[in-house]
């Protein structure tokens, strides 16, 4: 099984900014990233102290 590090929403956003994603908008505690190339995918990302692995 592998393993999977505790990690907090701000370093998911961190990560997933280096891959061409940017913040589009938030909503609550949810940020809402979009792709800057087309077909511009957007993923939702929660701004919590711990992402669960199910999330990752």
């Amino acid at each position: 099984m592998s393993f999977l590090p505790l990690i907090s929403g701000r370093e998911v956003i961190n990560a997933l900014e280096k891959i061409g994603y940017g913040v589009d908008h938030q909503r609550g505690s949810h940020l809402v990233l979009r792709h800057g190339d087309p077909p511009h995918r957007r993923l939702t990302v929660p701004d919590h102290n711990e992402v669960a692995k199910g999330t990752l």
